[in-house]
């Protein structure tokens, strides 16, 4: 994968055009998480102390090309200007007079944000005048949203093609931690996939099997294969008319030399709450009346020992009900021993997409892992095998 990064281009004098995620949560007009932003700043450092200008492209919400007040990105700009500590200009458009004056008034060392990129109709279809409008505006694309990558729109792939382009801190760390998780790994790779449904997670499954050496699957998806292993599994949640399919797939993964694993023992329990009364049981010991809400600890002394022999490790999904005690058990200690093997410089290890960062840090075990993608669709769009429109014009 070749792509040029921050450190290959001179910002000395230039204004550069940084595509960034800042789709933030909003209430009461108040950002309520901003590590979006604070993931943003290195790159804006960067241009600033390379003596360059920082206009920012971003999109808000979906305002489905319409100008909706309560989707400005207006409101973002103080936790902006507090996470750089300094002043952050706003222009009312991101292209056209308003966008250019305020380019031209921008003092040295500034930060300019423009307005909501999907206040276009023509964002979304990646309208080459649109695109060409906002390149107007600078002398270097930066695109540092890898989370918006998979979406070939104006502002993230149509500009790349008429700026020298380059990846920011932040998609450059992406990108690094990706081709290492799926594109050269370190073997054994092993990867755990969890989550409710088979049927959302196919185009991944039916491509990790042709990348891994190990497939551990959990949560509600698990049960799915289990039941179709013949397993009774009683009230759990289970796709069964997708049985055949999940049978496709260990078919396909025998094949590859891709081994997969499903849970030998269970935590059933007969009422999804917090601290139900449950029990542990062999997998195929299911009661009709209950259903599987965790693995049990036989499985995670198996996980944990495979993770021992493994060098590479891709983790998207909870291994059961993580969002309730007990039945995060099994997620929070195989997520710790991952961590662990991580700190000790004996695996690497990459996560990311759906109720995976909220379960890994629930587990105390994020900060430990190698690299924690928080690009969603982006994220599992790559682990799919696909091409994503925002990286592809940066290889161009």
């Amino acid at each position: 994968m070749a792509f040029r990064t921050l450190d290959d281009m001179d910002f000395a004098g230039k204004v550069a055009l940084v595509r960034v995620d800042i789709n933030v949560p909003v209430e009461n007009g108040q950002v309520t998480d901003t590590t979006r932003i604070d993931r943003i700043v290195p790159t804006i450092r960067h241009i600033l102390e390379a003596g360059g200008k920082a206009v920012l492209l971003a999109h808000f919400a979906r305002p489905k090309g319409k100008h909706v007040p309560e989707m400005s990105l207006a409101q973002v700009r103080p936790a902006l200007e507090a996470a750089l500590g300094q002043p952050v200009g706003f222009a009312e458009d991101c292209i056209g007079m308003v966008a250019k004056r305020a380019v031209a008034e921008m003092p040295d060392g500034g930060v300019l944000l423009l307005e909501n990129t999907r206040f276009h109709p023509g964002e979304e279809k990646n309208d080459p005048e649109l695109a060409a409008s906002m390149a107007a505006l600078g002398d270097i694309y930066v695109n540092d949203a890898f989370s918006a990558a998979h979406r070939a729109h104006a502002s993230t792939e149509g500009i790349a093609r008429q700026l020298p382009s380059c990846a920011g801190r932040l998609m450059e760390a992406e990108l690094t931690a990706l081709q290492a998780a799926l594109g050269d790994p370190a073997r054994p790779v092993a990867a755990v996939v969890g989550g409710a449904k088979v049927s959302t997670k196919l185009d991944l499954l039916s491509n990790l099997i042709t990348r891994v050496d190990h497939l551990i699957i959990g949560g509600g998806m698990a049960n799915t294969f289990l039941a179709a292993r013949g397993v009774g599994v009683g009230k759990s949640l289970a796709e069964h008319d997708m049985a055949g399919t999940a049978r496709q797939i260990m078919e396909q993964a025998a094949a590859m030399g891709c081994t997969i694993h499903l849970p030998p023992d269970i935590v059933v329990a007969r009422e999804f709450a917090a601290n139900a009364a449950h029990e542990v049981l062999p997998a195929d010991q299911c009661p009709d009346d209950a259903m599987i809400l965790d693995a049990g600890p036989l499985a995670v002394a198996e996980i944990n020992a495979l993770l021992a022999t493994c060098r590479t490790l891709i983790w998207n999904g909870p291994l059961g009900a993580f969002e309730i005690t007990p039945f995060d058990a099994a997620t929070n200690a195989c997520a710790q021993e991952a961590a662990r093997l991580t700190g000790l410089g004996e695996l690497t290890s990459v996560a990311g997409g759906g109720d995976t960062v909220a379960a890994l840090n629930r587990a105390g075990a994020a900060d430990g892992f190698s690299y924690i993608s928080t690009a969603g669709g982006a994220f599992l769009e790559w682990m799919e095998g696909r091409t994503l429109p925002g990286v592809a014009a940066l290889e161009s």
